[in-house]
């Protein structure tokens, strides 16, 4: 996972690092079939684990708000 972020981070920021960056992310990794949903993994490019739990908190607020979407973007 290491490698993988710092791949990402790469192409999506550059040679920036730092305060220098303009894009953060946060990389989820679990394994499919997992029915109980209780293992999944995440990397980041430097965000706060504080943050992670409020982004995700909000990201569930949104999901939950939204109707069932279908269809392809």
């Amino acid at each position: 996972m290491n490698a993988l972020a710092g791949v990402l981070d790469e192409i999506l920021n550059g040679d920036a690092k730092g305060a220098a960056r303009e894009t953060g992310f946060v990389l989820l990794v679990f394994p499919f079939g997992d029915a109980e949903g209780n293992r999944c993994n995440f990397i980041s490019n430097g965000a706060d684990r504080r943050d992670v739990v409020t982004l995700m908190r909000e990201m569930i607020a949104r999901f939950e708000g939204q109707p069932e979407m279908q269809g392809r973007a």
